[in-house]
């Protein structure tokens, strides 16, 4: 059964990679042969996985739950390389595989250092990856795993971001659909505000697909700088902050429930700390330097919530800012958004249950007897969500300090071993000092971005999805 399913998936990634050929052939790019050669290899790949796995017993468990999810991320990076390395766009195989992770995992970090000189074929193709991968490649498939007559609990379970888990009808693959038609309306929404504000249709398709999918991929080296339109700047800032947002509240607030929108306590955490370091940074910026108000406002909001959604797009270079400003960046990058959303980090909602039992510790010293339990709104927080918070943050803390010093073992910088781990980690995109947002990651060492790779996915699949698969009781049979 993973193995059909790995089959259809492989089916949707060659009918992608069609789409991108329908535009190398459209603009008549050197890019059309490339696809058409993936596209084959792809197809006969899915059709081998799908006659083995012909017959199987319809029926998942939670660990192969586990298996599809992170075989179907390797799967998509694997294959989805092969339009930059056949078409010799991206010829080292190290280099077309960090790029095709960072597009699936919606990192947005880049090797390539002139990205305008890409046929549009293959910049559409950038921009798919980040769309497809940004709400999850299996959530997809979870719409559409009745056609294989089993449930999609199993796998929703692998997949979804964050500690808990929201169902806003019992039929998971009715919740999957109505979620994705949401994902498709605001990427339509995008591509039209764009249009109005003066870019060009592929621009403004390629720049929504990495806007809602919160990767970051631009068409243009300079970012969305590029185009020197507050306007633009603007409206991509409003659909970052919505695309950061739980997509089952996002539901809910479309199905009506506008007072359960407005008081969830993650959203309101995610809002004030959006307001709060805009405003910090903005003042900032302001009286040290030469920027008005309005700008020093703009460039502030679009940075903020740019990675705090860990979209990773720039409209300026935050190192040439004072430095006190790229640690308050750094802290943005770390916490994230929400969870539920395509977005990257360790998420509000764990920020806030590890600051409530935080609170309750110091009033547990004061009253030794007292009950004090963990609340989200009127919800109470149970003790396994509340351990998970902590492994999970402790995991999450331990293995980029780790990856920090291998990569600073590797020959790379300081700050640019701290910044590309948290940049990976949190599918961010742009890191600091020399891989910031002026610059590529093209000079790292092969085994750094081998590394950085693995913890983009890591990042993507929130730690135990992946590192489960490394524990023997995994593999026990029961």
């Amino acid at each position: 059964m993973i193995f059909r399913i790995l089959g259809f998936l492989l089916l949707i990634e060659t009918a992608m990679m069609l789409c991108s050929e329908g535009v190398a052939y459209y603009y008549g790019g050197s890019d059309v042969g490339s696809f058409v050669l993936s596209a084959c290899i792809t197809a006969l790949a899915a059709i081998l996985s799908l006659l083995f796995g012909r017959g199987a017993e319809r029926s998942l468990n939670r660990r192969d739950g586990y298996v599809i999810v992170t075989a179907s991320w390797l799967a998509f990076s694997l294959f989805g390389m092969l339009p930059y390395y056949i078409g010799g766009f991206i010829p080292d195989v190290t280099d077309a595989f960090f790029e095709t992770m960072s597009g699936f995992t919606s990192t947005g970090a880049t090797i390539l250092n002139d990205i305008e000189a890409l046929p549009h074929g293959v910049l559409f193709w950038r921009a798919m990856t980040q769309w497809i991968g940004g709400l999850g490649i299996v959530f997809f498939t979870i719409a559409v795993l009745p056609i294989f007559g089993v449930s999609g609990l199993q796998v929703f379970a692998a997949e979804a971001s964050g500690p808990t888990h929201d169902k806003v009808h019992p039929r998971i693959g009715i919740t999957a659909k109505w979620i994705w038609s949401i994902y498709a309306g605001l990427t339509g929404t995008l591509v039209v505000l764009l249009c109005l504000g003066g870019m060009d249709l592929f621009d403004s398709v390629c720049h929504a697909f990495a806007t809602t999918g919160t990767g970051g991929f631009s068409t243009k080296q300079a970012s969305i700088a590029f185009y020197h339109s507050p306007y633009i700047e603007y409206v991509i800032s409003i659909f970052m902050f919505l695309s950061g947002i739980n997509f089952t509240l996002l539901l809910l607030l479309f199905n009506g429930k506008f007072k359960k929108f407005i008081h969830d306590a993650e959203l309101k955490h995610y809002f004030w700390a959006a307001c709060l370091f805009t405003f910090f940074i903005a003042a900032w910026l302001y009286r040290t330097t030469p920027m008005s108000l309005e700008e020093a406002f703009r460039k502030s909001l679009f940075q903020v919530i740019s990675l705090q959604t860990s979209t990773g797009f720039a409209t300026s270079d935050y190192m040439l800012w004072p430095s006190i400003l790229w640690g308050c960046l750094l802290i943005v990058m770390l916490i994230g958004a929400c969870a539920g959303s395509t977005t990257g980090g360790i998420k509000w909602i764990r920020i806030v249950i590890l600051l409530k039992v935080v609170r309750n510790e110091f009033k547990r010293i004061l009253h030794p007897n007292a009950v004090l339990p963990v609340r989200l709104g009127k919800q109470v927080v149970s003790p396994t969500v509340k351990s998970s918070v902590l492994a999970f943050t402790f995991l999450y803390i331990s293995i980029s300090i780790i990856s920090a010093l291998v990569l600073m073992g590797l020959g790379v910088g300081d700050s640019e071993s701290i910044g590309t781990v948290v940049s990976a980690m949190g599918n961010m995109g742009p890191g600091l000092g020399s891989c910031g947002p002026a610059y590529s990651w093209s000079g790292l060492p092969i085994a750094a971005k081998w590394i950085l790779s693995f913890l983009m996915l890591l990042g993507r699949l929130e730690l135990f999805t992946v590192l489960l698969l490394f524990t023997p009781a995994f593999w026990k049979k029961r």
